[in-house]
């Protein structure tokens, strides 16, 4: 993540004066789905050794007998698991010698998965080759890593946010005019990344929920850099004398931290047993646009969740890899829309393009500073996404897509997406074709 000149924390008597007109004034609670490892959780997690197993969990018929919860989930040891998976990872464990970190069920699929560590002496390639040939396992895969990608007209609505001039994206795409028509309102969207500032002033009121699925530690999600960056690119309030302006300042946001910061380590990363379970809680939900700011290796589990939301309806966009591939995950899923941050050179076939170098945005404790990447490209995109659904909730992801591509203009020399031009367009365009 580049930075370049901090900021000043917006003034005390400015926050006091519109906290008022700010709703809710509390955070939102913060989901923890607790992890049984005393290896620290997902942080503890090993994507060198571990594994990640699945085995069929078909819903069971309600049981009333003793010990046994109204959902017919009868074994403790496996909280969700029914009977038959319960007993299957019982059997694994002891043909295998495995030890389990954690596991979870994931209904949209029918399964139970669980973080196994191999038995001491035995490599996870071939314990891996094993548990393909063992008809008990729906799905054996390594534990993947995966990191977040941060590098190193109507006439417009003037805005009472003091640093709106400051920010490129916001202008470059000339989302003040497209915001005359829409802000985003009524569409909720899901942010997986890690932990955002929950009590930022630019962010209070934008937040509907928030879900920690690494840790219990309700400080560090609080003061996690990179989720809080993304969250004031997409919807930062307007018009709230505060700082700057959403790209849809009326969307809502759920938060799904999946992601977290390793001790001395350049960025956040996550990995597979954090993001199936961000992946799967979206399933239950409304949310219809996903914003994934990271990206990883291909990985079975994941690709079957993707598809699963992208059958949903639900439009997924996500930031292009550093290295320019899209050959992993999530963008290698067919109907995800990738976006690179703006560039001379000539995109790749297919994605899009969006501000993305010095973009101003929150920062955790109330502040503001620039930062660079695709992953706030990809945050650009997903605000604008907000904007169009607002008017048409029945556009699908290619229709999306199409429309961002069709409607990108020239700025400072590189095409890329531009909010004002797709609402218009969507605007012109019979309600019966939308």
């Amino acid at each position: 993540m580049k930075r370049r000149g901090l900021l000043p924390v917006v003034l005390v008597a400015m926050a006091l004066s519109a906290c008022a007109s700010l709703a809710p004034t509390t955070a939102p609670d913060v989901a923890v789905d607790s992890v049984r490892a005393a290896t620290g959780g997902a942080v503890g997690m090993d994507s060198q050794r571990d594994i990640v197993l699945a085995v069929a969990n078909p819903l069971e018929p309600t049981v009333t007998n003793a010990g046994s919860s109204l959902l017919g989930y009868s074994t403790p040891g496996y909280y969700g698991a029914g009977q038959r998976a319960a007993s299957t990872l019982a059997g694994l464990k002891q043909s295998y010698g495995l030890r389990d970190i954690t596991g979870w069920p994931i209904k949209a699929l029918g399964v139970y998965c669980v973080v196994f560590e191999p038995p001491a002496g035995m490599s996870r390639e071939a314990l891996l080759r094993t548990l393909a040939t063992d008809a008990r396992v729906q799905l054996a895969q390594p534990l993947h890593d995966y990191v977040v990608h941060a590098a190193p007209s109507p006439v417009a609505h003037h805005y009472s946010d003091p640093y709106v001039d400051l920010q490129r994206g916001f202008a470059e795409t000339d989302a003040a005019t497209a915001q005359v028509v829409s802000q985003g309102g009524g569409v909720h969207i899901a942010i997986v990344d890690t932990g955002v500032d929950l009590t930022h002033v630019d962010l209070r009121g934008r937040i509907r929920d928030a879900h920690n699925l690494v840790d219990d530690d309700a400080t560090v999600f609080n003061h996690d850099s990179h989720g809080t960056e993304v969250a004031g690119v997409v919807a930062a309030t307007a018009d709230n004398r505060q700082g700057i302006v959403g790209m849809a300042p009326k969307a809502t946001l759920s938060v799904y931290k999946a992601c977290w910061y390793p001790p001395a380590a350049a960025g956040a990363r996550c990995n597979t047993f954090t993001l199936a379970k961000a992946l799967a809680g979206i399933i239950d939900t409304d949310a219809r646009i996903i914003n994934l700011s990271l990206g990883g290796p291909a990985d079975p589990l994941l690709h079957m969740l993707l598809v699963k939301l992208l059958d949903q309806g639900r439009i997924v966009i996500a930031a292009m890899p550093t290295d320019g591939t899209v050959e992993g995950f999530p963008g290698s899923a067919a109907g995800v829309i990738v976006v690179r941050a703006s560039s001379s050179s000539t995109a790749p076939p297919g994605v899009l393009s969006a501000p993305g170098n010095d973009i101003l945005t929150t920062q955790p404790g109330g502040g503001y500073d620039f930062t660079s990447g695709s992953s706030m490209a990809a945050a650009h995109v997903s605000g604008i996404a907000a904007l169009l659904l607002s008017l048409s909730p029945a556009l699908d992801a290619r229709a999306m897509h199409d429309l961002l591509l069709r409607t990108s203009k020239a700025s400072a020399g590189t095409l890329q997406v531009n909010a004002a031009a797709a609402v218009a367009a969507l605007r012109n365009t019979p309600k019966a074709a939308r």
